[in-house]
């Protein structure tokens, strides 16, 4: 058996186990989605969502890149954003990074990445010259990597917050609160790093005045 031919069977036992235990639970899915969060993640292939929250299909919208980026060119990352919260009407947003973190590790080289690697890192190369006081003061190589990581993830949810899809939906419905988490590779914890609640003010320069 080829390996893609696994990833098909195993779905039919899944979706076989799903209807035993509850045969109306596709019935539901399918008609209804009301997630009451977005979580926007790192493509990494060991930090699924649903798995670490404990969370069901339904439950969680999601967003997945390199490095849990919140680029403000990004139309993909913003046409998730802007469904989930005006059409959705998620309440909170979550940022999660992870430590050990590839692209995170990628930033910090000097390596040439082809072009669009480049281009992409280099928005986390950003974070870390904002921060370079406080990282380069690290001498352990892992460690200030972790340390980014958190950095990184708090830099990103303020990139959330001068998005004017979260300030419209702050000023007129006073939701989503914004959450910044790195989770452990190492021993399956997910640790809060950062908060940011509804109507939170910010740079006056990010703020819009006519929403």
């Amino acid at each position: 058996m080829k390996t893609y031919e696994k990833l098909l069977q195993e779905n039919k036992a899944w979706a076989t186990g799903k209807l035993a235990a509850d045969p109306e639970y596709f019935d539901r899915l399918a008609h209804l989605q009301t997630p009451e969060f977005l979580w926007i993640g790192c493509s990494d292939s060991r930090v699924p969502a649903n798995e670490i929250t404990g969370t069901q299909p339904g439950e969680i919208f999601v967003h997945r890149n390199i490095a849990n980026m919140v680029v403000n060119t990004d139309a993909n990352m913003l046409s998730v954003l802007e469904y989930a919260v005006n059409h959705l009407k998620v309440k909170h947003v979550i940022v999660c990074g992870h430590y050990g973190c590839g692209g995170i590790k990628a930033a910090m080289s000097n390596h040439d990445h082809k072009q669009v690697l480049n281009m992409w890192l280099r928005n986390i190369k950003d974070v870390y010259r904002l921060h370079r006081q406080e990282l380069e003061a690290i001498h352990d190589f892992e460690q200030r990597a972790d340390r980014l990581c958190e950095l990184n993830v708090k830099e990103q949810v303020m990139d959330l917050a001068k998005t004017s899809i979260v300030q419209r939906a702050w000023k007129h419905e006073q939701r989503p609160d914004l959450h910044g988490w790195v989770y452990g590779l190492k021993d399956g914890l997910i640790k809060p790093i950062f908060e940011m609640k509804a109507e939170t003010h910010i740079d006056p320069l990010y703020e819009f005045d006519d929403l």
